[in-house]
This record gives structure tokens, sequence and C-alpha cells, in this order.
């Protein structure tokens, strides 16, 4: 064993290996992603022997895969963020009622806030819906016990079994002892049993549910009674005879323990008595353990629950308290007593704390004397395409291609998304992943006059692109798909595809062809564009959107995570007249504007300039100067790339 500095996802994935794991599969979705880099990475090294690990297609391709793997009983991992559970819900609400042999553990990670997503969706609700235990952790280190109770939770009951962290206890680090080398559990001597029962028809499947609800009753007992689980929900008591609860789940268990230890110090500098209580962290939220909420409620006459995204715990002690015409009443989400979306911090719920024990809040500070404006929280800063992004080329030649030609300009998740945001103003809707091609089809039927596009990237277009190609023509849609082909999943950490033939396990395969798809499914016209090259890409452009029926523009050019950086490039001082169309037309962050600045040109106005440390030498400022005020050096004439010729724009944010 060897101590380690970790983050919460490389943690996760030393627990699932010393558990194990036999194979491991997911998608890209920050905050879930260096889960599964972690195993590939100590795979590559030696120090996982006996796995198999992969980046799926999408998320659905993962767990169905890990669904055949556990068949045989071997142990097995599913990784996403919680968005992507809903394009693997077809195949886990049927997994659960055909069961699992070898233990199948989910590992969906959700994002409150959101930081990274669509939306607050809770993985409890989900687990609850699809009845599905879920283990809910505090802490990182919690997380690492828990990922290991999961594996054999799952084998106990054969049943899928969902840890579900949050961004907090994802990249949070910790110190862990951890086994310097792993091996797989070996898959069972009989291997997979031919049985019928892998076979779901509705006769089975009602037999199945009947199983599935005395299951989740016995583990309920368990999260009370197993010492294992039972920890999961660890509750304590200050004072005597108390009267007030605190029930938290998740990472406010442990901001509610940082809260109380605050409200208590304070009070005790003031003389202040704070009255009894009782604290009980609820670590395994579905099946809901009642036996514990019992023994925690039994005399208590107010109860305050703390938890992020949905009031699932609240819900769960009103039921409680309904079943068992308890008198204690409940407050949270649902009355206003907690935040109702979003992350809680330790600030926050020890001022909800202090309010609920009756406790008056502190005064507040005078300013310091020296106090001035500098001392107000920053502006917040929206996020941007990075300087030298090729897909900045890509939405720029689009819009000047089509003028004032009526349009609708559909998007997708990944970094392109930020073509919505100003000057370059090129995203007019953004759904869900895949959901741009075949919005514009809809847009297309409904407003024919309107010239439709959609922009997705090479992940997404293999991950949830291929059914509305299809549609497209097999319904004959006249769209425009633009894919923006930038060599990589670019915004979750630059994890391959099948685009560019690189995969977990080492063996590079041939990169699948775009191109190629699109011809096998029809479509004729498909043009290519290097988004750096602008009057190429507006030609290419109108060529696409001027062809009746789905055609493709294919807008090539590797990310710039992924390439040499060349020289920057260069303000003419003499010949710049501060007209700042480099930066009111592409927005790029590597070119700024200096108001003091004077030249013969610009006079009183100002001039641009180009923050070195920023430019990449990508030279699409050049060719938008009307006044040839920007120019590139020699050294400067293309951008090297070490990326595979085609992979990614888009992924799971």
């Amino acid at each position: 064993m060897t101590k380690k500095l970790l983050m919460g996802n490389e943690a996760f994935a030393h627990a699932a290996l010393e558990a194990g794991v036999r194979v491991v599969a997911g998608y890209p979705g920050t905050p879930s992603s260096e889960l599964i880099e972690t195993v590939a990475k100590l795979h590559g090294e030696g120090a996982a022997r006996g796995i198999h690990v992969e980046w799926s297609t999408n998320e659905k391709s993962a767990l169905e895969l890990l669904a055949g793997a556990s068949y045989t009983g071997a142990r097995c991992l599913f990784t996403c963020k919680q968005v992507g559970l809903n394009v693997a819900s077809d195949a886990l609400m049927s997994l659960n009622y055909v069961g699992v042999k070898g233990g199948m553990v989910l590992f969906v990670a959700d994002d409150p806030g959101p930081i990274s997503s669509q939306t607050e969706q809770d993985t409890r609700r989900f687990a609850s819906f699809a009845k599905v235990p879920v283990l809910d952790p505090a802490t990182p280190d919690q997380g690492f016990a828990m990922m290991q109770a999961a594996f054999d939770l799952s084998e106990r009951y054969h049943t899928p079994v969902i840890v579900r962290p949050t961004t907090r206890i994802n990249h949070a680090s910790t110190f862990f002892d951890v086994a310097d080398v792993t091996d797989a559990r070996p898959v069972p001597d009989e291997g997979f049993e031919r049985d019928s029962k892998w076979v779901i028809f509705p006769r089975r499947a009602y037999q199945a549910h009947g199983e599935i609800n005395e299951r989740l009753a016995a583990i309920a007992h368990d999260f009370a009674a197993e010492p294992t689980l039972a920890a999961f929900n660890p509750a304590a008591e200050s004072g005597t005879t108390p009267r007030l609860g605190i029930v938290a789940g998740g990472v406010s268990a442990a901001y509610a323990r940082e809260a109380l230890r605050m409200v208590e110090a304070r009070a005790a500098e003031r003389g202040v008595e704070v009255p009894a209580y009782r604290f009980w962290q609820v670590g395994t939220p579905y099946p809901f353990p009642e036996e514990l909420a019992a023994q925690f409620t039994e005399g208590l006459q107010q109860v305050l629950v703390l938890e992020e995204l949905d009031h699932v715990l609240e819900d769960a002690l009103l039921v409680h308290a309904g079943r068992t015409h308890a008198a204690f009443e409940v407050k949270g989400k649902l009355t206003g007593d907690t935040r109702d979306r979003g992350e809680n911090d330790v600030d926050d719920s020890a001022a909800r704390i202090a309010a609920f024990l009756g406790i008056p809040a502190a005064a507040p500070a005078a300013a310091p004397a020296s106090y001035d404006a500098a001392d107000d929280p920053l502006p917040v800063r929206p996020p941007v395409l990075c300087a030298g992004c090729p897909h900045r080329g890509s939405f720029y030649a689009v819009k000047r291609a089509l003028g004032k030609t009526p349009a609708v300009l559909c998007g997708d998740i990944g970094c392109y998304t930020l073509g919505n945001a100003q000057p370059l103003d090129a995203v007019d809707t953004c759904l869900c992943m895949g959901a741009g091609i075949t919005m514009a089809q809809g847009f297309s039927v409904a407003e024919p006059h309107k010239k439709t596009l959609a922009f997705v990237g090479d992940s997404t277009f293999f991950a949830s692109g291929l059914p509305g190609i299809v549609n497209a023509v097999y319904n004959g849609h006249d769209v425009t798909v633009c894919v923006l082909d930038n060599a990589t999943t670019a915004m979750t950490g630059s994890q391959p595809h099948p685009g560019t033939g690189v995969t977990l396990m080492g063996p590079k395969r041939e990169p699948i062809s775009i191109q190629r798809v699109l011809e096998a499914v029809g479509f004729t016209c498909i043009v290519h564009a290097d988004p750096l090259d602008l009057e190429g890409s507006i030609a290419a452009v109108k060529e696409a959107v001027d062809f009746e029926g789905p055609s493709a523009i294919l807008f090539e050019s590797p990310c710039i995570q992924l390439v040499k950086p060349g020289a920057p490039a260069l303000v003419d001082a003499e010949a710049c007249t501060g007209c700042k169309k480099c930066i009111t037309e592409i927005g790029c962050p590597g070119i700024g504007f200096d108001p003091d600045a004077r030249g013969p040109k610009s006079r009183e106005r100002g001039q641009a300039f180009v923050d070195p440390s920023l430019c990449n030498g990508c030279g699409l400022c050049t060719q938008i100067c009307p006044f040839d005020a920007l120019g590139m050096t020699q050294t400067n004439v293309s951008r090297e790339t070490s990326a595979p010729a085609s992979a990614e724009g888009g992924s799971r944010a």
C-alpha cells in the first residue's frame, strides 16, 4: 500500500480496482471523467491487471456492454454524469428487471449549480424511478468505502447499484492508502449460464417487479442493520432530550458538520446556549432506511433537512411522518428554509442552522477603515471559446455566408455551445446531445422559408448524431449539418472517440470516417472546409446551404490543445485605424484594445493589440481586418498537430 494525494475521482478508480472490477466503460462528462482516465493510466502502467477499460460511443452503449460482461460474473463499473444517465436509461430500466450476476456499479456524478451541465438533474430521483439502490457520499473517503460496498451489495441482491457523488466530492483531494498493484476478480468458472431469466418478456417482467419490491425492502433493512452499510448513515446527539433534528445528505452533510461547529463556537463566544439537537447523515437515500428514521425522529418536534438539488430526503421524512402519524414538522426546500437550487455551502448552512436552533444572528461587522471599491467581488466572467479555437472560424463563416438570409442555427452540447455568445451570436438553440441535427429538421418542416443549420462536434456525431442524420435522409429534410471536427473530445479533457481511432487499451484502430458514414446513409452533398481559411469556408457554406435536401459541411481543424502554437499575430500601428472590427466580429480573447494607443490612422480612437501569451497564430483575425493592419510572421504559416486527422468538438460538458 502507498499513501497518495488523490482527487476524489482518482480515489474512486482505485476503490473499484481494489474491489476487483473487471470491465470499466463510460462516456466523458464533467465531473465524472477522471475516473476512467485513472483506470486507463493505471492499466497502461501495469498497476491494474486483467481489466478492460474503454470510452464507449455513448452511455447506452457502455451500459449494454457492461450488462453482457456482468452476465458472465465479471464485476463491472459504468461512469457518466447525471444527464448521461438519461441516455443509458433504456438499458438501465430493463437491466434492473433482468438482474445482474457480477457486481454492477453505476458511478453517476451530479452537478449542482449547475457548473458544467444543462440541468440540475438529481440522480437520487432517477434511482427511485428505476428502483435501483443509491449511495450518496459526504466525502471522498466515504465514497471510497461506498464504492467497494456497492459491488458487494450488487452481487448479494443481483441488482445494479448507483454511487452518486457530486462535483465537490469528485474534485476534492485528500490522502488515501491505495494498493500499488490490483488484479481484476476472475470470471467464475461457469461464466455465462444460459437461462430464460436473461430474456425479458412481459411474464418475466411481472415476476421480476415483485422481486425488485421485495429486495428493496430487504436492502432498506440492510441500510439500517448491516454494519458496513449502516455506517454510511451515522447519527449523533448533542445534549439531552433533544426536540430538534438536522438531517443532511451528500456533501451537505460535511457542510452541516462544519456549520454546527461554527454555530456552537460563535454561540460560546457570545455566551448563548445551543439547544440540544440530533444530527443524522443519510448516505443511503434510496431505498430510504425507515428503521433509522424512526429511531432518529423519536421525540423530535422539528427536523431541518439540508440537501442539494431535489427535496428527496425531505419527501422521505414527510412520507415517514404520514405513515407513522408522527408529530414532527419537516423544514427544508419545500418550506423555504433551505436553498431550493444550486449548491449549499458552509456559511449558508451555518446561517440556516442557527436560525433553526433559534440562535440570534451576530451583528454584521463594521467595514474596515481601509475598505474601498476594490474589495467588492469581481464581476462574473462568462466562458468563451479559446483564442485560436477553430470553431470561431466555423461560426463566423456561416454567419458571413448567410448574410441576411433568414435562418435558424441549432447548436449542441460541447465547447461550441459558446457560439451563442456575442459577437458570434451563431447558436439559436441547444437542448441535449445530438438534438441540434433533429431539431433543425423540425424547423425546416415548420418554417420552410428559412435555412436550417445544425452544429455538431465529431464525438457527438458518433455518440448521438447518427439517428438524426439517418432521419434527415430518410425523410428528405432540407438541412445543413455542420460537423465541427477538432480532433478530440475537447470540453471534457481531450478524450478519444471513434473518429480518432485511439483506444484506452492501447491499440490504435482505423479512425471511422465521418464522410464515409455520411455517404453510407445517403448524403450526396458533403463539402470540406478549413475554418481558419475564411474565404474557403464561406464558399463551402454557400455550396452546402444552396443544396436542396440534406447536406453537410465538415469543418476540419484540430483543437488548440493539440497543436504546437505558432508565433502570434502582429498589429501594424501605422495601419491600424482603431475600428475594432477584429474584436467586434469574432471576439477572440487574444485580441485586446488600448484606448491610449495613438497612430497616424487611429489618432485619438486607440488601437487593437494582440496578447502574445494567448495568441497561437491561427491567423483568422488577419483575414478580417479591412485595413491589413493585422499580419503574421514567416514562422507562422501552418499549424503543426500531433492529433489524429479526425476527432471532436462536442461531448458532455
